[in-house]
């Protein structure tokens, strides 16, 4: 285990590097995190083959897809913080096996019922994982540039995860049924948790710290939860009165957990780091960047199916070169951090991310589809060293033994701009879509078909398919020139906010990162 060196003579000594154990220990934190990653989209793929199998009701349907991802949010805070005092290798692999036990539970689960269950429990013990193995890499890698190159090895595991989920998901499915796709977590948790006494040091708190506070775990519950459910209904049925009554829920709930945090002698979460400029910089610049890159990643795979006619697997395939772009930035971000600081490199990185969604909002149907990808793959290599920077930033702006709670912060805001970003994007695409179709409709087109239409390329795709050829075509090219447009003004706005985020670097981010300013 790495350790912080004692002072000698009044002065610190420089904090020991990383060994062959630390790094075999990263390789080994990378494989739960692989597997959520996975797990994000995988089911997406099984969907039709598990509602043919168990019968889901729609509600049910809803439910299994969604609990998941609602369970993660909720519960980041609470074992954040509950890491950071039982210890967070104790939680990461009491965590590990619980997802395995919840991943036996539902690949074969007989009724919808028992999956929702499964994907529940499935959805606290995956909020266990991500905070543990983010704090245990800052007691892994103490000295700055170790630590950051870590993080970036940690991210673009996820992100690699994410762009090979749609393939492993469908090679299993081709041949196994639809609970194979949870299986793949029983091995890599097994790994976890027979290597993880071995390569991975436990971290406990300095001193003796009062048990977890129930009612601030109840409170970050409300908060996160609503405005996790608010922020979906937006994305599926555009706003309305109980998605924004919902959001406005969770802000009320956050302002009393904010408040109760603040009376608290042992918070559940520090809010005065939210105190610190490089701490709230940091997560400011986490949630802007997840916004803008997950914006683009939301309408990509439906413009390369729904506008240019790829299959699913095609989709897939053509996402690949984009995940390589964010690896390949991810790594070389925190490399060229450490030579040329932190605030320079964020915002070169961004600028460069600024001009591929420029580029990105003068594309039209005529553009190449080899082109557009190109520029997508340019706009992300600008936008993954935010993630990876500002991840650095928020751990290192934490004491040692808040460190479990600022990685929460930061997967919560991570999950926030997801939410924030897909919401964002939908919202602009039907505005932009339904605007730019009804100045192109063909002549003599019945109202209730107009408006079926209007609802997306889909939808339009399925009216074109009932009218005349001429006016059917007319129809359906009007519609993917409505979604070119949609998705066109969807990257000026990423680009507005990475516009943002170069302001942000500039005038809030120290140099050399937050350890000067703690």
């Amino acid at each position: 285990m790495t350790e912080q060196a004692a002072p000698v003579d009044g002065a610190e000594v420089e904090p020991a590097r990383a060994g062959a154990r630390e790094w075999c220990g990263l390789a080994l934190l990378a494989v739960p995190l692989l597997v959520l990653a996975i797990d994000v989209s995988v089911l997406y793929l099984a969907a039709p083959a598990l509602t043919a199998d168990l019968a889901p009701s729609a509600t049910q349907q809803l439910w299994i897809l969604d609990i998941y991802g609602f369970l993660i949010a909720g519960f980041l805070i609470t074992m954040g913080s509950l890491g950071d005092r039982i210890g967070r290798r104790r939680l990461l692999l009491f965590g590990g096996g619980a997802f395995a036990a919840a991943s036996a539970l539902a690949a074969f689960a007989p009724t919808a019922e028992l999956l929702i269950v499964a994907r529940a429990v499935l959805g606290v013990a995956g909020a266990t994982l991500m905070p543990s193995t983010l704090s245990l890499i800052s007691t892994m890698f103490p000295v700055p540039k170790e630590r950051s190159f870590a993080i970036a090895i940690w991210m673009t595991t996820f992100s690699a995860g994410v762009a090979v989920g749609p393939v492993v998901g469908g090679l299993l499915l081709e041949h196994f049924w639809w609970g194979s796709v949870f299986l793949l977590a029983i091995p890599a948790m097994l790994l976890l948790i027979v290597l993880g006494r071995v390569l991975l040091p436990e971290h406990r708190p300095s001193g003796p710290r009062e048990p977890v506070d129930l009612l601030s775990v109840g409170l970050s519950l409300m908060t996160m939860l609503p405005l996790v459910y608010g922020l979906k209904e937006t994305v599926a049925h555009g706003p309305a009165v109980l998605s924004t009554l919902s959001a406005a829920a969770g802000a009320v709930f956050g302002t009393l957990f904010v408040l109760r945090q603040r009376r608290l002698t042992d918070p559940l979460l520090d809010v005065r780091l939210f105190t610190r400029r490089a701490f709230q910089a940091a997560v400011l610049l986490m949630l802007l960047g997840t916004i803008a890159v997950n914006g683009l990643f939301y309408l990509v795979p439906q413009y390369l199916q729904l506008v240019r006619g790829s299959s699913p697997l095609q989709a897939g395939l053509w996402m690949l070169p984009i995940a390589a772009a964010s690896v390949f930035a991810s790594l070389a971000g925190a490399r060229l951090a450490n030579r040329f600081g932190k605030r320079s490199v964020l915002a070169v990185a961004a600028l460069i991310a600024l001009l591929g969604c420029v580029a990105i909002g003068f594309t039209g149907p005529e553009t190449g589809l080899g082109a557009l990808i190109a520029l997508v793959s340019l706009t992300v290599v600008g936008m993954a060293p935010a993630g990876v920077l500002g991840t650095d930033l928020v751990v290192a702006a934490a004491p040692p033994d808040g460190a479990g709670a600022a990685a929460a912060v930061s997967e919560t805001a991570g999950e926030l701009g997801v939410g924030l970003g897909v919401a964002t994007a939908g919202t602009l695409v039907a505005a932009v879509y339904g605007a730019s179709l009804g100045s192109d409709l063909p002549a003599g087109l019945p109202a209730r078909a107009a408006d079926e239409a209007a609802e997306g390329v889909a939808a339009a795709n399925s009216v074109a398919a009932t009218l005349p050829p001429e006016s059917g075509e007319r129809l359906a090219s009007a519609a993917r020139a409505a979604f070119t447009d949609a998705f066109a003004m969807t990257g000026l706005f990423s680009g507005a906010v990475m516009a943002g985020i170069i302001v942000l670097a500039l005038i809030a981010i120290p140099r050399y990162g937050a350890e000067s300013t703690v």
